[in-house]
């Protein structure tokens, strides 16, 4: 039986580790006593390790055939490094902010695969560009996504599954999108839009930098944008906590000592933004697709709507973000998909086997995307 090695064991960590053990002997690896004890208390592998200590990270790599990243974003991009030069193919959902294919040519050189950023967004909304950037000549691509807690909470209504810095991180990266052929770049937060949803209501939409990879590999295409999607009200707190410093990495002076504010900022965040036991979420995500097909117009739409599933307790945003990275892992891990170098998800779309099977996985999973004209 292959043998994988989860680094990180997370909401989301947690859920990919559980559904690769159905079919390959999985290893989960963290520093938190907590999370690793749950997945064992499901008759899981786990181990306990510093994964920043690259001396640590080198030897747990060596007895594993494929490895799964799910570390924090600022932890990311050196893991991915140690990976490659461990000779191992990866598969990661770290996000990290640094530009991936600055790893590209020693990743080629170790004769290695690393699909990067492969997530819901990024990640699936990439596979489905992909796909209709080999099927229409594609004239523009627009994501709205996010993952919001059922029950809205005063102040935020928002619930994190992800690292808290790597959250605050969406709110001050500024936010790229390519309008006209051009790349533009604004704030973060910016260009707040109220969009409504089926079975949701009113959401509000603004700038986020997720087209990441698309920027390089999907260049020819004159317009495309993602936009994350909250609660209408939330971005006025954001913008106000940005504005006035709270998401700063320079270090300020407090009575002698000194303190990174978004440190402070996420430690004080994260228990307003911890999900409780038994509270649910739902992921949502529209993606429009429009290009010219034999001269015709085509407009395409995907929607996905996805909730927590209460008979597992494995929350959407672990399902929709986790359960697209484990495809692409049996696919990787298969030989089913066998590029070398940094693969960005939208090189899994562009074939139509391994778009059809990762779209299978996931609605096999309950997780499902309906299309339809718009």
């Amino acid at each position: 039986m292959k043998k994988i090695v989860v680094l990180g064991a997370g909401l989301v960590g947690k859920a990919m580790a559980i559904d690769l053990a159905r079919t390959f002997e999985v290893t989960a690896v963290d520093i938190h006593e907590q999370s690793l004890s749950e997945l064992s208390s499901v008759g899981l592998q786990t181990l306990k390790a510093d994964l920043s200590n690259t001396t640590v990270l080198a030897s747990l790599l060596k007895p594993f055939d494929l490895v799964v990243g799910a570390v924090p974003g600022f932890m990311g991009f050196e893991t991915c490094r140690q990976v490659i030069e461990a000779g191992k193919n990866m598969v990661d959902i770290s996000f990290f902010p640094e530009d991936p294919f600055l790893l590209d040519e020693i990743a080629r050189k170790n004769n290695v695969t690393i699909v990067t950023d492969c997530g819901v967004a990024p990640g699936m909304g990439n596979i489905i560009l992909g796909y209709y950037s080999k099927k229409l000549k594609v004239k523009s691509y627009e994501c709205l996504v996010g993952g919001l807690p059922r029950v809205r909470e005063w102040p935020y209504e928002y619930k994190a599954v992800f690292s808290p810095i790597d959250v605050i991180e969406e709110y001050v990266r500024p936010a790229r999108y390519v309008q006209n052929g051009v790349v533009v770049v604004k704030d973060a937060l910016s260009d707040p839009e109220l969009i409504h949803f089926d079975e949701v209501g009113t959401l509000e939409s603004w700038n986020s930098d997720g087209l990441r990879s698309l920027i390089k590999t999907m260049g020819h295409i004159p317009d495309m944008i993602e936009k994350t999607l909250r609660y209408p009200g939330c971005i006025e707190y954001l913008r106000v906590l940005r504005e006035t410093g709270f998401f700063s990495y320079r270090e300020v002076d407090v009575k002698g000592t000194k303190i990174r504010p978004i440190d402070l900022t996420a430690k004080l965040l994260f228990p307003l933004w911890k999900l409780k036991p038994g509270e649910e979420e739902f992921t949502v995500m529209r993606i429009r697709i429009t290009g010219e097909e034999n001269g015709q117009e085509k407009k395409i739409q995907y929607n996905l709507l996805d909730r927590t599933d209460r008979k597992s307790g494995t929350l959407s945003m672990a399902r929709t973000t986790g359960y697209t990275c484990t495809a692409v892992v049996n696919l990787v891990i298969n030989n089913q998909f066998t590029r070398k170098g940094i693969c960005p998800p939208e090189y899994l779309g562009e074939s139509e086997q391994t778009f059809a099977f990762i779209t299978d996985y996931l609605k096999a999973r309950g997780v499902i995307y309906k299309t339809s004209p718009f």
